[in-house]
């Protein structure tokens, strides 16, 4: 049997242990994953992950209890299990407050959606890797293979949706605490595109090679490659675009909704159409292809979940539990990455950044430190690496009064969190050129 078929095996179950008046949702997540680590150019550590896990509620009226089973993979006895669960939380529904925020879908959406992608076998991944590594003090992590979400419910609503990528995410070291990080991800891998990354990177390292320079804290030009924007749009992942963190002013945008302003050429947009993310989450709700939560400077909208909307008196649109970004976008501009460094002329190249946090959420002032590749650039040539530098500023500056240009061309990058299972999100970014970034170490 497929995976599909096993999921609809179980959910049948389930519907066939069903009592008068119960309610249920079932939300069903696998993966079949390659993982690879490197160190030193060398394979250190390779392994597969298969895992099934099966979130079943039990709802009555507006009382609900959640189970969350890994399965074994053998039908028959998942589907007792099922069973046996079901009872469970039939036993303990009694002794439940009724949930007042309790929001489930009206009507039924169902769909499949199977996004194939053309991964080699995880052998010829690593060969490829280390051949084109050959000679370089490589560390990184691979991992590839597909992944499946599946929802149904007691109204006979049921998605399903399978994604097959590879993310490879590497540095190549220098010494100290020079390095060079990069990363390759996607749904089709090509080895030309390996290496023309990979050769970039060697190009990078001989320039982090040179004798480093420091730089006096002041406010300096400064040039984020996708890769550093990566690191910022994290951090505005937490509750910035958060429905509820708008409503309770607790989100780092809360003065766009006071009448403040990005510059008009920024645009965010959750883009489930052009991401990995699946579109409909844990509680049904579908998400649309495409919500726009900053158009061109302005706040456009949010991303609402089912409890936030029952509080709040909004309309859900697909949002997890947390009301963070899935699939996000920030839509490019009309400056070729070709001539990045040129418009630069003289100031810092920032390829990443790390230990971001808010220093002022409610004014939108973030703090956070230079990581790995950041060159002083002179007359759009890179001069000298730069030894780590902390800056300190606002999303209003950044992306506001001294934003100067985006880049024509965004890079998708895939999330690598694998905390509990491999994660389905991304971004696309393109580069960011600033008239000043504030530096106070």
């Amino acid at each position: 049997m497929s995976i599909e078929d096993d999921f609809s095996a179980l959910v049948a179950a389930v519907a066939g242990a069903r009592a008068a008046g119960e309610r249920f949702t079932v939300a069903f997540a696998a993966e079949d994953t390659d993982f690879v680590r490197f160190n030193r150019g060398r394979v250190r550590q390779s392994g597969s992950v298969v895992q099934r896990t099966l979130t079943l509620r039990l709802i009555h009226g507006a009382r609900h209890a959640t189970h969350t089973l890994s399965l074994t993979g053998d039908v028959a006895r998942d589907v007792a299990t099922v069973r046996t669960a079901m009872a469970d939380l039939r036993a303990v529904l009694p002794d439940l407050a009724e949930d007042a925020l309790l929001l489930l879908p009206d009507g039924v959406r169902s769909s499949r959606e199977v996004r194939d992608g053309a991964v080699p076998a995880a052998e010829d991944a690593v060969d490829a890797i280390l051949a084109a590594a050959d000679g370089l003090d490589l560390v990184g992590f691979y991992a590839a293979g597909p992944v499946w979400r599946g929802f149904a419910n007691s109204e006979g609503q049921h998605n399903a949706y399978t994604a097959t990528t590879f993310n490879l995410q590497w540095s190549l070291y220098h010494g100290a605490d020079k390095a060079v990080r990069s990363a390759y991800a996607g749904f089709h891998w090509d080895a030309a595109q390996l290496g023309a990354r990979m050769q970039q990177a060697r190009e990078r390292l001989a320039l982090v090679a040179r004798a480093p320079r420091t730089l006096a804290p002041g406010r300096y030009r400064a040039y984020l490659a996708p890769g550093a924007l990566e690191e910022l749009t994290a951090l505005l992942c937490w509750d910035a675009f958060s429905g509820r963190a708008l409503q309770t002013h607790q989100s780092a945008l809360d003065r766009l909704q006071e009448g403040a302003a990005f510059d008009p050429r920024v645009t965010f947009v959750e883009d489930t159409q052009g991401g990995v993310a699946p579109a409909f989450q844990n509680d049904g709700f579908v998400r649309p292809p495409r919500v726009p939560l900053v158009e061109h400077g302005r706040l456009a909208g949010s991303l609402v979940s089912p409890r936030t909307a029952r509080e709040f008196g909004l309309v859900a649109n697909g949002a997890n539990d947390a009301e963070s970004p899935e699939s996000l976008v920030l839509e490019g501009g009309d400056l070729p990455a070709a001539d990045a460094l040129t418009a630069l002329d003289t100031g810092l190249a920032i390829g990443n950044l790390w230990y971001l946090n808010y220093s002022d959420r409610p004014a939108g002032r973030i703090t956070g430190m230079t990581r790995f590749a950041t060159f002083w650039v002179e007359h759009g040539r890179v001069v000298a690496p730069v030894n780590v530098l902390r800056f300190d500023d606002t999303l209003y500056r950044m992306l506001g009064s001294n934003l100067e240009a985006l880049t024509r061309e965004t890079e998708l990058m895939l999330e690598s969190s694998t905390y509990g299972a491999r994660a389905l999100g991304s971004v696309r970014l393109p580069g960011m050129l600033v008239k000043e970034l504030a530096f106070t170490l």
